[in-house]
């Protein structure tokens, strides 16, 4: 079966084209943050404040577009804290909106497939009434936590892979 890495985190992984926005973009007060853990995982975490209807924290990464010609799911390797998580994705870097969908951790290490088909698009927290993805490139993808509760949350991501 072919793969292709998107990302594959280590000690000697370059983060700087992962980039967080939060909620502070709208008013909001919820505070993430995006570094290489010990181990070499990327690591996602942060505290969610709903103050001036904020909510959110998401990381975004910009590397070199990616096709998806010839792949039909995205694999992500990663251990989260038990709570629910988006994975968002941009054909193009000018594109608004995100084809998204949502997993949910365990609490231990897993491997999450999505379907590309299965990402559905959102922009603003509202579903379009568009096609799902089917694109031929990936420019940007990201995570995105916020599931309306003032909580703290931590992602560990090991590989993103097309496959």
């Amino acid at each position: 079966m072919q793969t292709q890495a998107i990302f594959d985190f280590n000690k000697n992984s370059n983060i700087e084209n992962w980039v967080i926005v939060d909620d502070v973009v709208m008013g909001g007060k919820s505070s993430g943050d995006f570094k290489l853990d010990a181990d070499g995982n990327g690591m996602f975490y942060g505290t969610i404040s709903l103050e001036n209807n904020g909510g959110f924290s998401s990381v975004r990464y910009r590397g070199k577009t990616e096709s998806t010609k010839g792949y039909s799911k995205i694999v992500l390797r990663l251990k989260g804290d038990g709570k629910r998580y988006q994975f968002r994705v941009k054909e193009t870097i000018e594109q608004r909106h995100s084809y998204v969908n949502y997993f949910t951790t365990s609490g231990d290490w897993e491997t999450i497939k999505i379907p590309l088909k299965d990402l559905f698009p959102k922009f603003r927290g509202r579903t379009l009434d568009i096609p799902n993805f089917s694109g031929d490139t990936i420019a940007e993808l990201g995570f995105l936590f916020g599931n309306k509760k003032a909580e703290e949350f931590k992602l560990l991501i090991d590989t993103i892979v097309l496959q």
